[in-house]
């Protein structure tokens, strides 16, 4: 007891130590001015020296002048123990990290304040590894259902991206930990990353794929992570246009950029882009410090360029503490263990409120007394993703251990049963789903076995419930129409599948909503078409992404431009499977009468308000969602997009008001022509529904 009790006090005065030391923080012109001043003390071998990580996992210093190496963690499901670092006598591991429900289950849950929870519970744990950087949060847009990497970004929706982002980073920095956004930019494949050259235009770039980056940089982001791909034709790790121009230019960026690990090749493009480091410097470090000397002795870089290349880098960490903080080495503080249990429950309550309940025929909430058979790949396991992201955790709940606990009544789990014994169950539960990860792309249908293994459940027993657990969409179409219920639980982390129990069961009403739109079919989607031909993509045999096997380059053209996800979907006419923004409840919901002025201007924001009722007979949360379309375009428009949404908790039989406020910027397109964002004049219209397909009420508005 007295070892807890002096965990807590040292949790406590390094809460209020970090606290006191953020309301210090220095202007980035004042932590410029101080890196302006470092330099000077720097030889420029140590310079050079800072143009790479150190120790695959380091931020470069020059600790003979007192600037320390900085380690940094892998992210994206929680803090991950990497014992892959060369040198492991230079790095404390933690004993366990808390395995938390996978970012796009996150933006499931359309609760920002649940992000800002999970982003500190991150940021405490970061510390506890003795990091001072997280590589995440994720960020990049869910364009298509096949991308291996969807489970660590926020869906197809800029704006729901962008209000999960900032909470997160308000979150994670408000422990002292510095968020790393990830990737820039338009990393939305999988396949071959490193020879794919996303060819976009500018008012896609600026309308869907830096919307979460602003706000991840508004909300004070002190890092970037640049991208493996090409963007319009060069690498962006070594982009000027996506760097220098774009995200510090236009999106106001001032902090450090960092490179993916091997992702550049030009030493004078790199040093002249506006990178600022090189990670992760361990493989072909010799060569590369070689390249920047021979291009300085031919006079093709200065040692001005150098500082203007490492400057940003070393005026961050100074912003944020970082050398004092690892001036003695990696910090240890073991102390912060004594969060784990509250971590544990953020982590809970993210698969609580993130797992999305597509269909029920009634069968929901199960009744006690009925014999359960668990089956599929994942009846026995946990589910996770792969690659960066992969956490161990602790405390990891199987689906069939899960059960056991929710259900008073007899759970039999065969991962690979036949039909007699699925006939005779009285409720078949299918834990399927995919194995996402980096570094390849998978096809949209199911592995084989598993997708017969659903047919085969379906044909046998009339009480079916599919529990999905996958990164993104897959397809369901053979299927959707024969099961009884269909549950979409993603990878719920350590406990994540006791909370999706416990909504099978009733004890937890489902409260998720689809951050992205599940199509019926991949050829309906806009990223169909886009693999290489003569090339392919599997399960079983996941691409070789890191070497150059492929065309040298490969083009993936973003013909849709804006029309991404459900505005896809809805301005081609093509009916998803499920859209975005879809989730059922065990209550019901009613949306009522909406109000609104009728003009809006750029000086005054628009308060929409509309009426919500629990009309069930369950207390249950409701997401009530805000859309905009302009009734009279001068150029492509989607047919709405979401401006707005806010989820609600009512009691059965409650009613209450929602309120929005709606800015004048809200209704703004990007111009390529001007490179400026206008707001036209005239009609809109404000839609305000439970899903992006189904809308109860319309405003007509007028933009002054």
């Amino acid at each position: 007891m007295k070892k807890l009790i002096l965990s807590f006090v040292a949790f406590a005065l390094a809460t209020t130590a970090f606290a006191q030391k953020k309301a210090e923080m220095m202007t980035w012109e004042e932590a410029t001015a101080k890196a302006t001043e470092v330099l000077g003390t720097l030889s420029l071998d140590e310079k050079i020296e800072m143009t790479h990580g150190h120790n695959k996992f380091f931020l470069p210093g020059a600790p003979a002048k007192g600037l320390p190496h900085v380690f940094m963690v892998d992210a994206s499901a929680g803090v991950r123990i990497n014992h892959s670092i060369p040198d492991q006598n230079e790095v404390r591991h933690p004993e366990k990290t808390t395995q938390f429900p996978a970012n796009i289950m996150l933006a499931s849950t359309f609760n920002p304040e649940l992000a800002k929870a999970y982003g500190e519970a991150v940021g405490w744990e970061t510390r506890m590894a003795g990091a001072g950087v997280l590589l995440g949060p994720g960020m990049n847009i869910y364009r298509s259902a096949q991308c291996g990497r969807n489970f660590e970004y926020l869906g197809e929706d800029p704006y729901l991206a962008a209000r999960m982002v900032e909470n997160y980073v308000t979150g994670m920095q408000s422990t002292g930990t510095m968020a790393c956004l990830k990737h820039f930019l338009c990393n939305n494949t999988e396949f071959y990353r490193k020879l794919s050259n996303s060819i976009v235009d500018e008012r896609a770039i600026m309308e869907i794929y830096t919307p979460a980056f602003k706000a991840g940089i508004d909300a004070g982001a002190g890092s970037v992570m640049t991208s493996y791909n090409l963007v319009n034709g060069e690498w962006a790790g070594q982009s000027k246009y996506v760097i220098t121009d774009l995200l510090r230019g236009t999106l106001g960026f001032k902090g450090l950029v960092m490179t993916d690990w091997r992702s550049v090749y030009d030493w004078k493009k790199i040093v002249l882009s506006g990178q600022n480091v090189e990670m992760p410097g361990q493989v072909n470090e010799f060569y590369h410090i070689n390249q920047v000397r021979d291009l300085l002795k031919k006079g093709e870089l200065t040692e001005k360029n150098i500082d203007d290349m490492i400057r940003p880098m070393i005026a961050t960490l100074i912003r944020f503490g970082l050398y004092e903080r690892f001036k003695n080495g990696q910090p240890n503080e073991d102390h912060l263990a004594a969060k784990l249990p509250e971590h544990e429950k953020v982590s809970l309550n993210t698969a609580a409120e993130g797992t999305v309940l597509l269909k029920n025929n009634g069968i929901l909430p199960l009744k006690e007394g009925q014999q359960v058979l668990l089956v599929g790949r994942w009846a026995k396991t946990a589910p996770q993703g792969g690659g960066s992201s992969r956490v161990k955790g602790f405390n990891q709940v199987t689906s069939e251990q899960a059960l056991l606990n929710s259900l008073r009544a007899k759970v039999k789990a065969i991962e690979k049963p036949n039909f007699i014994q699925l006939q005779k169950a009285d409720v078949v539960i299918v834990a399927t789903g995919t194995r996402d990860s980096e570094g390849y792309e998978r096809p949209f249908s199911m592995q084989e076995e598993d997708e017969a293994l659903v047919r085969m459940a379906c044909a046998a027993n009339k009480n079916v419930i599919v529990l999905v657990l996958s990164g993104s969409g897959i397809d369901m179409s053979a299927w959707n129409d024969k099961a009884s219920a269909i549950i979409y639980g993603w990878y719920p982390g350590q406990s994540g599948m006791q909370a999706i129990a416990d909504i099978i069961v009733g004890k937890i009403n489902p409260s998720g909503k689809l951050p992205m739109t599940i199509e019926k079919s991949f050829k309906d989607s806009p990223a169909y078409g886009m693999i290489p031909r003569g090339l392919s993509i599997s399960h079983t045999q996941k691409n070789i992404n890191e070497l150059w096997i492929a065309p040298r380059t490969y083009d993936v053209e973003y013909k849709e431009s804006v029309l991404v996800g459900y505005r896809w979907y809805e301005s081609k006419g093509i009916e998803p499977l499920y859209p975005f923004g879809f989730g059922l409840s065990y209550t019901t919901f009613e949306l009522g009468k909406a109000k609104a002025a009728k003009q809006i201007s750029a000086d005054k924001p628009l308060k929409v308000s509309i009426r919500l009722a629990n009309t069930g007979k369950m207390a249950g949360a409701e997401v009530v969602q805000l859309y905009v379309s302009e009734n009279n375009p001068t150029v492509l428009r989607p047919k709405k997009e979401l401006k707005a949404f806010k989820k609600v908790h009512l009691e059965a039989g409650a009613k209450t008001t929602v309120t929005f406020e709606l800015k004048h910027s809200d209704l703004a397109f990007w111009n390529d022509n001007t490179h400026a964002w206008e707001v036209n004049k005239g009609l809109y219209t404000i839609h305000l529904g439970n899903s992006s397909a189904n809308i109860a009420q319309t405003l007509t508005v007028e933009a002054l």
